[in-house]
């Protein structure tokens, strides 16, 4: 093994990175180490001699001792433009790097609130300073909240609700979304264009019951159930920062905004029912895929369940 052969080709490469491309002197340090990584892990074999599978075993090598998905990407792609380096010095067959990839990033779960988290939210009680208030700007922001927890509903499916459904008129076009308050009900259009039908709560109700009966009428002559400050119908920015802002003064263990009230919606329905399929419905997802994520939440929480009551679940 001649070590000094396959540090003099990696030295070459760097001070040509160092001074045709300029690369900053933190950036050839990174280099320099992702390169001298790989000469132990050849055993310092000569650069030329190194294969396809052995660049494939040293990746599996680094993924086994805990190294992420991002740094083993970035030391393949330090280590690809070395060898095409090498290949205009020496004769090479092929890129050994060419064609591998580093493993795939861990799917990251959707993130919800506990359930008396969600219920404090909910309720608006704060650990300091004021909930809920009694103005109509108060009644609406409960009214929304409450509905994107009940519902489960993206946030673009809150804000284009109408109070009722409304057909093609004048140029206008018909309702996507609107309450149906007899039937306990709204009915939403989400992605791909897909209508469905999704009940709501009894707070829920309740508290749509309480906007509606002071909602004043919107200043476009909108049909739209929610409104702004404006009078106009309210942008899913709008409720983002509405809720933000909530969340904050309810002391909230962690940052809120809609998709985590989506989130907890359908991960407190699951841990309640075991169906699936009947969240599945209820999100609008066109796959059982979208929502099996979920599943692996409700476990989350069963492992908590376990680690917290069962009297061998830890070593005392």
């Amino acid at each position: 093994m001649d070590t000094t052969a396959t540090d003099d080709l990696a030295g070459r490469y760097l001070a040509e990175l160092a001074t045709q491309r300029q690369l900053s002197p933190h950036t050839i340090a990174a280099y320099r180490r992702d390169l001298a990584e790989l000469a132990v892990l050849s055993g310092h074999a000569d650069w030329p001699t190194l294969t396809h599978f052995d660049i494939r075993r040293f990746a599996a090598k680094l993924h086994a001792e805990g190294q992420g998905p991002g740094s083993i990407a970035r030391k393949l792609s330090g280590w690809r433009g070395f060898f095409d380096w090498l290949s205009r010095q020496v004769a090479l067959d092929a890129n050994p790097v060419d064609g591998i990839r580093a493993p795939r990033r861990a799917k990251r779960l959707p993130k919800a609130l506990a359930v008396d988290d969600a219920v404090q939210l909910m309720e608006g009680k704060p650990g300091a300073g004021p909930g809920y208030g009694a103005e109509p700007f108060d009644l609406c922001n409960r009214a929304m909240f409450e509905l994107l927890y009940s519902s489960g509903l993206r946030v673009s499916e809150l804000a284009g609700l109408d109070l009722h459904y409304m057909a093609a008129r004048d140029g206008a076009p018909a309702s996507l979304g609107w309450l149906e308050a007899d039937a306990s009900e709204v009915v939403v259009t989400g992605k791909g264009g897909k209508m469905r039908r999704v009940p709501v709560g009894a707070p829920a109700r309740a508290a749509l019951a309480a906007w509606l009966a002071v909602r004043p009428p919107a200043r476009d002559a909108s049909n739209a159930l929610f409104l702004s400050e404006r009078g106009t119908r309210v942008s899913p920015r709008v409720v983002q920062s509405r809720l933000k802002v909530h969340a904050q003064k309810t002391g909230a263990p962690v940052h809120v905004h809609p998709h985590v009230l989506r989130h907890s919606f359908a991960s407190h329905l699951l841990q309640s029912s075991g169906d699936l399929r009947a969240v599945q419905e209820l999100l609008g997802h066109a796959s059982i895929t979208s929502t099996q994520i979920y599943t692996a939440l409700d476990f989350q929480h069963l492992a908590a369940v376990y680690d917290r009551t069962h009297p061998r679940a830890k070593v005392k």
